[in-house]
């Protein structure tokens, strides 16, 4: 005969269903707005360069990001985000992206290098 519960985890009774929190809005690093559905885990510093914490993103910013600066120049810049704003590049298209939908997706360009 089968089991009607799992035998390691607790028993919960399906009936009793607790109230449906929203989850909390987490603001975009880079861009400051609400994130959406999708959010991206971006480490300021790589990887590759010893980098370890993460931050919530919108899949687009973070394309910007890998768009326009090398690993080398993330690493300088490390967790100021002011200063990769001070790029011309990304600053237009943090004001371009700010009247967009948290959930907007579209084809960023190519790195310039």
């Amino acid at each position: 005969m089968a089991r009607k519960h799992s035998k390691h985890g607790r028993y919960e009774d399906p009936s009793l269903d607790e109230e449906e929190t929203p989850a909390a809005v987490v603001p975009c690093w880079l861009c400051g707005r609400p994130t959406g559905k999708t959010i991206v885990w971006h480490h300021p510093v790589p990887k590759s360069r010893g980098g370890r914490d993460v931050v919530p993103m919108h899949p687009i910013c973070q394309q910007t990001l890998i768009a326009n600066f090398t690993n080398s120049e993330l690493q300088r810049h490390a967790m100021d985000v002011d200063a990769l704003l001070a790029n011309p590049n990304v600053s237009k298209f943090v004001a371009w992206v700010a009247k967009k939908d948290p959930d907007f997706n579209a084809a960023t360009a190519k790195k310039q290098r």
